[in-house]
């Protein structure tokens, strides 16, 4: 009979959980430092990421060029934004306000350069591709025209980040708890199962031996 595994899971979501919350928070807090860091982080590996299986997937020399440049134009961008973080500037006024224009540039190319893939090119796609995508085109002019009425994206970005980590705080927490419960429950049954092999087991009663009657004499004959 298997023993059951004790797995350590839900200690882990719990930690992801703290980070996840934590960051959430601190993102609120510091928010011009923390958006900046962590969108240009995020927009540098999301370009760097595909550079190999883009370029090994795609069939047609203008399609792997046109990636190409938008894959070191995002590079490029999401460095910037990298840089300001460091160099202290992400509180400057200028650099909030460019900070919507680059992201708003950064969705509305992802999303065009698809749309130009998929029509041009015949490039294949699935639907949950597709309406990303076009959240993306749409998000781009939609950020753009907020820029432009001074709209304070990086406020309103941290907002979001906070419910999503809040919320995704929330789940890892409830999902691990399921899984503590779990490992509690295969601890106590590991607990019985030792107390039982443990427990001095009642000896038998050897059988007695049976007693010979005596026999009985003989009376002689007179």
């Amino acid at each position: 009979m298997n023993k059951p595994k004790m797995g350590y899971g839900w200690l882990v979501k719990w930690v992801l959980a703290s980070i996840l919350l934590a960051g959430g928070i601190l993102m609120k807090l510091y928010q011009e430092e923390v958006v900046y860091a962590t969108t240009g982080i995020a927009i540098v590996l999301f370009s760097l990421l595909r550079v190999v299986p883009l370029m090994k997937t795609l069939k047609k020399e203008v399609l792997r060029t046109i990636n190409l440049i938008e894959i070191i134009f995002d590079t490029i961008m999401g460095g910037v934004m990298i840089y300001v973080v460091f160099s202290g500037k992400s509180t400057d006024p200028f650099w909030i306000g460019i900070y919507g224009y680059l992201l708003a540039v950064f969705f509305y190319a992802r999303g065009l350069i698809y749309m130009i893939s998929l029509y041009y090119f015949q490039e294949k796609s699935e639907p949950l591709k597709f309406w990303f995508h076009i959240i993306c085109i749409t998000l781009g002019p939609v950020i753009f025209v907020l820029t432009i009425m001074n709209v304070d994206i990086i406020s309103t970005l941290g907002w979001i980040v906070l419910f999503i980590s809040v919320g995704g705080g929330i789940y890892l927490g409830y999902d691990g708890y399921g899984g503590y419960r779990k490992y509690r429950e295969i601890s106590k049954s590991l607990n019985e199962t030792k107390r039982a092999k443990t427990k001095p087991e009642v000896e038998k009663e050897l059988p007695k031996p049976i007693q010979e009657e005596p026999e009985e004499k003989q009376p002689y004959a007179s």
